[in-house]
């Protein structure tokens, strides 16, 4: 998704009030079936692969004075205290067979508790889901299917009944629920791990050192799928695991609008952007969402100024799809200008900054839809897959472009070093993954690893 921000006055960079949170642009979410894996927000004190973030109207000047803004702004803090003992159904949590589970969701809905779109769709969320967990052959499937399916099915429903409103900065929610854990074990079974390879251990080693030292680091990558965040963790977690579990993600406000998917965006954090390309879906909220972004950048901007952060982003306005006639996967084509803009934000952070190309093939656990939809809600189509993540050294913007002087043209010259990049390393998966070639795919540039062995 991209970013459209309206040139910011010297006011925006002078407010000493707090942003409220990320707004909401309508409940038009709930009345739309599907569901997106990702991150949720309640009402403002309660308990997410995907946006580009194109800050397009954000010149280097006004970046530079929204870095040395020395206000801490504040993002709104989440107080589960007072919704622990809140009484609420069971329907779901005390299912101990299918039966019992799909029950609960035709029980609520007859009850008006949950709209029936919601309803058919966690039901379709539930076969899915099934289906791809059998596939993997793990001897207890039917009671992983259960377990994960009651706690998903019960978030979805704790979310219609009390929303979770994001702020522009979501941290991770991990107490007292731990949604982290919940998506990582959710999405685990889906992966088929002895098929699944991880691209230059060392160098995400290097990155590790780096936010020791207090450095920022950028990823872009290329985006594929909702469950991009749980994947790149999964992956990690054994070898990266400050990495895996510390990682920002710039994500767009389809996953956090979402029923099906808000639960799952909860473990995550994030920066909550509203997508260039949806920026007019509503034109009554236009304007609202630009300011939204803003408050989005400024957050971004501060959370840099401190150092060691890592944040990813997927600069080609969404996820990858499979090209119409040759139906053959590749990274869709970067933004130069969002990859611009990101790049200038790390580099006056005042903490060193360095930017990464990161490819990720997981397309096959969890496609999206052919085209991209308008509507909040499209249908989940899950399986069980190999995957796969590799990241390539820091590509310096300063050496890539020394002999260019026109900045547009620099700005281009960098962004497409920067994509070549992610194509050859998602080449090099695709032939571990789906050209069954495992460890022997790796190139000099690119060696391959499985660090959960």
């Amino acid at each position: 998704m991209i970013l459209s921000i309206p040139a910011p006055s010297s006011a925006f960079f002078t407010t000493t009030k707090p942003s409220p949170p990320f707004p909401r642009v309508s409940k038009l979410c709930f009345l739309t079936p599907s569901y997106s894996l990702s991150l949720r927000f309640r009402s403002t004190a309660r308990r997410s692969t995907s946006f580009p973030c194109v800050l397009s109207s954000l010149n280097l000047h006004a970046m530079a004075e929204l870095v040395q803004d020395k206000e801490v702004f504040a993002s709104a803090e989440v107080d589960y205290s007072k919704k622990k003992n809140r009484t609420r159904s069971r329907s779901f949590l005390d299912a101990t067979t299918e039966q019992e589970l799909l029950s609960g969701i035709r029980k609520e809905s007859e009850a008006g508790k949950l709209p029936s779109n919601v309803a058919a769709g966690m039901k379709d969320l539930y076969q899915n889901y099934k289906t791809a967990v059998l596939q993997s052959g793990i001897p207890n499937a039917h009671e992983i299917v259960l377990e994960n399916m009651a706690a998903a099915l019960d978030l979805i429903f704790l979310d219609v009944e009390d929303p979770f409103i994001f702020s522009p900065y979501h941290k991770a929610l991990r107490k007292p629920y731990d949604y982290f854990e919940f998506g990582q074990k959710y999405i685990r079974p889906l992966i088929d791990f002895r098929n699944s390879y991880v691209g230059n251990v060392s160098i995400f080693n290097e990155i590790q050192e780096k936010l020791r030292q207090g450095h920022n680091i950028v990823l872009i990558s290329n985006h594929q799928t909702e469950a991009d965040p749980a994947v790149i963790a999964l992956l990690l977690e054994t070898s990266s695991p400050h990495i895996a579990e510390n990682l920002i993600y710039v994500a767009g406000d389809r996953v956090v609008t979402d029923p099906l998917c808000k639960p799952f965006s909860m473990g995550r954090n994030l920066i909550c952007v509203y997508s260039k390309k949806h920026m007019n879906d509503d034109p009554e909220h236009s304007e609202e969402k630009r300011k939204a972004n803003i408050r989005s950048l400024k957050e971004m901007a501060l959370l840099l100024r401190g150092g060691s952060q890592i944040v990813w982003i997927a600069p080609s306005g969404g996820r990858d799809r499979p090209d119409p006639l040759s139906g053959e996967w590749y990274p869709a084509h970067f933004d130069a200008s969002s990859v611009d803009n990101m790049r200038r934000l790390a580099e006056h952070s005042g903490a060193p900054g360095h930017v990464y190309p990161l490819a990720l093939l997981c397309h096959d656990i969890m496609p999206p839809p052919p085209q991209v939809e308008k509507e909040i809600g499209e249908r989940r189509v899950i399986s069980f897959h190999g995957v796969g993540l590799s990241v390539a050294p820091e590509i310096s913007f300063s050496e890539v472009t020394a002999a260019y002087e026109n900045p547009e043209e620099a700005k281009e010259v960098y962004t497409e070093a920067l994509y070549k990049s992610v194509t050859e390393q998602y080449n090099v998966l695709k032939s571990a993954v789906h050209g069954k070639q495992g460890l022997g795919a790796s190139i000099p540039t690119v060696s391959l690893s499985q660090p959960w062995n």
